[in-house]
């Protein structure tokens, strides 16, 4: 197993000044103290929740491409990638393909947040309100605080737990994203059988609206702020392999999630 790349230090050559965006880059990333014990990860995701996550890479991207032809379907560039796929008939096979799999995962998800509640014996109350919640609590208000200070230099980094402010609206964008996105792309997927249940045949054109915009704004936010939050910040850059190798090291970790960390130790699960 390899260590994470020690930070670097740039060195100033023929008296030119390192640029300032490697300089941050390199001083961001964590540096490994010299007695650190190599070789110790921390497991942060099991294989199901990995599996589950390229579940979501898959349908999203599919469903974002193949959006984007149909909804800009005037535009050269999208008539081009259209052809490319075989035409707008397979596109729009492949769009709904990708919408079953992203019904499929979520619904696997709702499932083992069923059977691990079981398994925990965990009330209703501590899954939205514990320590690891995957909800908003009081303490992640506090900490968005304390990060735009930390932003702004007057504050120290917030000491995060087990999941980030940021993560939690990744997440909770999922379920939103299903609700609303996933609801009129039925409602467009079946228009005739949803209009003989009462529904008004101005709903359909409301659904097209809302579905076209909101996945617009989903795709959008993706691959700006969720790629910059998880992947483009400087002591990740270029990539954060946790989500694809579930394994994070040791001394990242209680760098990142210094909270998280001091929870372990606590538990008697990390030993110092």
């Amino acid at each position: 197993m390899s260590d994470p790349v020690d930070g670097s230090t740039i060195v100033e050559q023929d008296g030119v000044d390192p640029p300032v965006e490697a300089a941050t880059i390199e001083a961001s990333r964590p540096t490994r103290p010299a007695d650190a014990e190599p070789g110790r990860f921390y497991e942060r995701f099991d294989g199901y929740s990995r599996f589950l996550h390229l579940l979501v890479i898959v349908s999203f991207l599919s469903l974002a491409i193949t959006g984007m032809t149909i909804k800009f379907s005037g535009v050269g560039v999208f008539q081009t990638l259209s052809r490319i796929l075989g035409g707008y008939e397979v596109t729009g096979f492949i769009h709904r393909v990708a919408a079953i799999i992203t019904f499929v995962y979520f619904f696997l998800h709702l499932s083992y947040l069923v059977k691990n509640k079981r398994k925990t014996k965990t009330s209703m109350r501590g899954m939205l309100s514990g320590e690891d919640t995957l909800w908003f609590r009081k303490q992640d208000i506090i900490e968005f605080g304390q990060t735009v200070k930390w932003f702004l230099g007057i504050g120290p980094r917030p000491g995060y737990g087990r999941w980030t402010y940021w993560e939690k609206f990744d997440y909770m964008a999922v379920f939103w994203g299903v609700l609303v996105i996933g609801s009129s792309g039925m409602l467009l997927w079946f228009p005739e059988f949803f209009t003989r249940l009462g529904i008004p045949g101005s709903w359909i054109n409301v659904a097209t609206i809302i579905h076209s915009d909101e996945a617009l704004l989903a795709t959008g936010f993706i691959f700006t702020v969720h790629f910059f939050n998880t992947h483009f910040r400087p002591d990740k850059f270029p990539m954060d392999p946790v989500i694809f190798t579930g394994r994070v090291d040791l001394h990242e970790l209680k760098e990142d999630r210094p909270r998280l960390y001091a929870q372990l130790l606590e538990s008697g699960e990390l030993e110092d």
